[in-house]
């Protein structure tokens, strides 16, 4: 119910800016703020950077997936020449070292949604004193996200001025620092820690 009151507070606002719009000067403006992200210079480096990172770790996953699938047919091959504790042992082993590794990959993917929040805030916050200089220059008092408003005049809506003006402003930004990047997975054919 508070969000219809809202909705129509914003349609009101923004009907009424609609007249004063005329004159290039409204008091209510509106932008998309996923369209002002994504559709930047940023915004699309960011996209790629994450597209590269994903595509690494899923060409990753499915090397890793096909050694170790070879390392537990060998296993399984090697059992009948094996003293069941022997090979209880070796099978604990192997099972230690896939969970291991799977808990290293799932941090990777949780280490690529960290990036990915990274670069909005980093962004969002960088680009503010742009959106706040547009909206001054403007003559506005306020921005309203125009994918919550039911209704609006085209022309208060700021956004391809805003793409245009931060890409000047800030170009393609630098790529967002994320902390806690995960250690390399061990390969399933080489050394690690469980002893194999």
């Amino acid at each position: 119910m508070r969000s219809l009151k809202m909705a129509i507070l914003a349609l009101t606002l923004a009907v009424g800016a609609a007249a004063k719009a005329q004159d290039g000067q409204s008091p209510i403006l509106t932008l998309d703020q996923e369209r002002v992200y994504q559709e930047t210079l940023w915004g699309k480096r960011a996209a790629e950077r994450i597209e590269a990172a994903s595509a690494d770790l899923s060409a990753e996953n499915r090397q890793i997936e096909a050694e170790l699938t070879a390392e537990e047919k060998a296993l399984t091959e090697q059992r009948a020449t094996m003293e069941p504790e022997a090979f209880r042992a070796a099978a604990d082993a192997f099972d230690a070292k896939v969970i291991e590794i799977r808990q290293r990959q799932d941090a990777k993917v949780r280490l690529i949604g960290q990036m990915q929040d990274a670069e909005r805030q980093t962004f969002f916050t960088a680009a503010f004193p742009v959106i706040e200089e547009a909206v001054r220059s403007r003559g506005a008092v306020a921005v309203l996200d125009s994918r919550a408003i039911f209704l609006a005049a085209d022309a208060i809506d700021i956004t391809d001025d805003l793409i245009a003006e931060i890409d000047a402003a800030l170009g393609e930004g630098t790529d967002a620092p994320v902390t806690g990047e995960p250690e390399q997975a061990p390969q399933p054919d080489g050394e690690d820690d469980s002893g194999n």
